[in-house]
């Protein structure tokens, strides 16, 4: 029994990270390229006239991949929770 519960416990934290990485696309809001983040502003899913979301800051995993944007680049990207931090993996500017 505690084996079962344990094998469907990690299918259960898999399914998460899983979820949490995908593509989603938004607007550069702010760069800072000495501590590696980026702010993001999500760009809207649904409804017309709906309000803007929210700017959220993510960690860049590859901070290289920072040098070719500016604020007011539209992205899209892939971000997973990392040891606790918001992070991108994968960023594209469209």
């Amino acid at each position: 029994m505690r084996t079962t519960m344990l094998v469907l416990g990690g299918a259960g934290a898999l399914f998460a990270t899983a979820a949490m990485a995908e593509d989603v696309s938004g607007l550069v809001t702010r760069i800072d390229r000495l501590n590696g983040t980026i702010a993001i502003q999500q760009s809207q899913s649904g409804t017309v006239g709906a309000s803007a979301s929210p700017t959220r800051e993510f960690k860049v995993q590859e901070t290289g991949s920072l040098e070719d944007l500016h604020a007011g680049d539209r992205v899209s990207f892939t971000a997973n929770d990392v040891k606790g931090v918001k992070t991108i993996t994968n960023l594209k500017r469209q």
